[in-house]
């Protein structure tokens, strides 16, 4: 027997698995990866070595205006570490620069002020000026063009007009963007509400290069790139995280050069493949990307890329927040036949888009695959109106899957990180 621990929340599920029916524990090597150094020193070296760009010290000198863009409650940066640093360095080049920290929430609820405390630490938010982004403020919204994919692309007016636009973040491994970081401040961080929709449509949801850890040949991708530049985006700070939230690497610079050589060192730590198994077991890797069912699918998707079709996903989430979106609940749960949704998300054009049709899209893939079997604090009753199973617990879970799947010993697969590894089946 072999005894396994999940992330849920702040905390952790357990459960023990005969090793004859476990086919493999899938995790990326970021959780074993030992630096040498603090994400201190990793975030200073990278400032003193930036890639593809002079330091930020001496890009910020002469530029009153400046802008850095930092990520929201949802992601799990650790901005403490990197905005300070980054700060010092544009006072370094001008002391006497206008500073504002504008938080990227892309189409998420305003952050807040608790919540930036615990990101930043209390003296940095009385200190500094901070703007929570909002996508559906007209008045501080500005036109900077077309979209490659047709979209109008609206941001905040801050960043449009900064004199010099920096940021923050952290990489990893996404759904159909291929990696975070880099471009995704602008697009959707900053973003107005229609070019988020625009960006998010059906048909480039639909591209088999909308995957985990695909970047060439992927239409969000080249948009959020295009955004990103549009904008006049100088100069980017973004870390790769281990499964303590910790920086194991910093990468600083040109945002596509800086962003590319963060992706391809998160790449070789990142990537796993096996053998389809009859139910896989994996998580959003707790919290905080693990509040509401929204955020799960992500998760859900790399049990997907490993699970045999018709077999079962076993999900825990805790799920403190329940949905996660009003439109995301109400497109899965008023049809009870998914192909008819998934027909007519596919049935609209780019600029038809509605809020959260992504996330649903990928989350009726990942349904119309393999049974879902759903550990939360959610409802019972929201989990099953989103056509999945609801469990309390791995044991009861696991019970559920072998009942549903009616064969003896089902093959078991563990991804205890599902939002840290980039899953595909061994050829």
């Amino acid at each position: 027997m072999q005894v396994l621990q999940f992330p849920y929340g702040k905390t952790y599920q357990q459960i023990t698995l005969p090793k004859k029916q476990l086919k493999g524990v899938l995790q990326s090597r970021l959780h074993g990866y030992d630096p040498g150094k603090t994400p201190e020193e990793l975030v200073a070296e990278a400032l003193r070595a930036p890639i593809g760009t002079p330091t930020l010290a001496e890009l910020a000198r002469g530029k009153q205006k400046v802008v850095l863009i930092a990520s929201d409650h949802t992601r799990p940066v650790p901005s403490k570490v990197i905005v300070p640093p980054m700060l010092e360095e544009i006072r370094k080049g001008n002391p006497q620069a206008e500073i504002t920290i504008l938080i990227a929430t892309g189409c998420h609820r305003g952050t807040t002020k608790e919540e930036l405390v615990e990101k930043f630490g209390p003296e940095l938010v009385e200190r500094e000026r901070i703007v929570i982004h909002d996508c559906d403020d007209k008045e501080n919204l500005v036109s900077v063009g077309t979209l490659p994919s047709g979209g109008e692309l609206v941001v905040n007016r801050l960043a449009v007009e900064a004199d010099l636009l920096v940021s923050e973040g952290f990489i990893e491994p996404h759904f159909f963007a291929g990696f975070s970081g880099g471009r995704k401040s602008v697009l959707p961080g900053i973003a107005g509400r229609q070019s988020v929709l625009a960006n998010h449509c059906s048909e480039f949801i639909a591209s088999p290069y909308a995957r985990t850890g695909i970047l060439e040949g992927n239409p969000i991708h080249r948009d959020m790139i295009w955004a990103a530049e549009a904008v006049g985006l100088a100069f980017i700070v973004n870390v790769v995280i281990n499964g303590e939230k910790q920086a194991i690497h910093a990468v600083a610079g040109d945002p596509l050069e800086a962003h590319a050589a963060g992706c391809a060192f998160l790449d070789g730590l990142c990537r796993v493949t096996a053998q389809p198994a009859d139910i896989v077991i994996t998580t959003n890797g707790g919290y905080p990307l693990d509040q509401n069912i929204y955020q799960a699918v992500k998760g859900m998707t790399a049990a997907e890329s490993v699970v045999k079709k018709g077999g079962v996903i076993i999900m825990l989430a805790r799920s403190n927040d329940g949905h996660g979106g009003e439109a995301f609940c109400r497109q899965m749960s008023e049809e009870p036949e998914l192909e008819k949704t998934l027909a007519a998300f596919l049935a609209r054009g780019r600029n038809e888009t509605l809020p959260d049709q992504w996330q649903s899209q990928v989350f009726i893939r990942v349904l119309l695959h393999a049974t879902v079997i759903y550990i939360s604090e959610a409802p019972d009753q929201l989990v099953r109106s989103l056509h999945m199973l609801p469990a309390h617990s791995l044991e009861e879970a696991m019970k559920l899957a072998e009942e549903l799947l009616q064969r003896p010993e089902p093959s078991i697969l563990a991804i205890p990180d599902g939002v840290s590894v980039i899953g595909g089946r061994e050829e």
